[in-house]
């Protein structure tokens, strides 16, 4: 799999990234993690997403682990971690309601806490996962500037920010922005009509799309738009003699969209990864898109 730029700026990565998001019911997590992580970088995938709440505060570390053991050299990979949503748990009694956090205090911690857990002594990208609108802002784009002229993380990128916020960030920052993690799939096109997907390009970045495959909805799904996506995907499937998830994740990528990987399905994340072997066809994908919005 080869390798791409972020963007203008920033990081070279995997055109796919594999992102632990939705590890906190997983069982047995150390093995999953060893089994999952050697899968992706035979795969070619060897850039991971992290956040310090991932698997229930657990993945980071086992991540580090797993490097400190020897599987892999810390330069073999690209890693990211993020922070700035935080909700109530057992390990942070001091949350008491969902809430947001751009704060230097905060963030500063939460770097420090994913260097420490993951055993680096750099993130390759931070990002930070959705405005607050009661921070100072000045606070938060000197704070991550900072921390890049330290080196403790290479690149900001940002998570969920919608157009004007993340006008509003790089404003106040002397360094680039060079992603924003968004949610982009075939069921979730949101982000096609309220100039996210544009203003990304307009700063020559790549998208990075989570729930690529909607979580199974593609797969699975039983509500009317998932039906409908299906049998369309069912139907091209024949022509490219292709998994209609491999089509799925195919699709994001003719947009120019890094797809964030978060399943544990050995299966889902292959055919994640034979979506690059796929050139979809210029009407097919507007085929899949029609389909979708109709």
């Amino acid at each position: 799999m080869q390798k791409v730029y972020m963007g203008d700026s920033g990081v070279k990565v995997s055109p796919a990234v594999y992102g632990f998001y939705r590890w906190d019911e997983v069982k047995d997590p150390g093995t999953v993690l060893k089994s999952t992580v050697h899968l992706c970088l035979e795969l070619g995938i060897n850039t991971f997403e992290h956040s310090a709440g991932y698997g229930s505060f657990a993945c980071e570390e086992l991540f580090g682990n797993l490097m400190a053991d020897g599987a892999f050299k810390r330069e073999e990979v690209v890693l990211f971690s993020k922070c700035g949503l935080r909700v109530p748990h057992p390990q942070t009694p001091e949350v008491r309601v969902r809430h947001y956090d751009s704060s230097c205090a905060h963030i500063t911690k939460s770097i420090e806490s994913s260097l420490k857990k993951l055993r680096t002594d750099y993130l390759d990208i931070f990002l930070l996962d959705t405005l607050d609108p009661i921070s100072n802002l000045e606070e938060t784009a000197l704070t991550l500037d900072k921390l890049k002229e330290s080196g403790k993380i290479k690149n900001i990128g940002v998570a969920n920010f919608t157009v004007f916020q993340h006008q509003l960030l790089a404003s106040y920052l002397t360094k680039p922005i060079v992603t924003n993690h968004i949610e982009l799939n075939l069921l979730s096109t949101q982000a096609l009509d309220n100039g996210q997907i544009d203003y990304i390009k307009q700063r020559y970045m790549r998208p990075l799309a989570y729930a690529p495959l909607a979580e199974g909805r593609i797969a699975t799904g039983t509500d009317p738009q998932a039906v409908k996506v299906r049998e369309k995907l069912e139907e091209l499937s024949v022509k490219y003699n292709a998994n209609i998830e491999s089509l799925a994740v195919a699709w994001l990528v003719k947009l120019g969209a890094l797809p964030l990987i978060g399943t544990t399905n050995e299966q889902r994340i292959r055919n994640a990864a034979n979506a690059f072997t796929i050139d979809l066809d210029h009407q097919d994908w507007y085929a899949l898109y029609n389909i979708s919005r109709s």
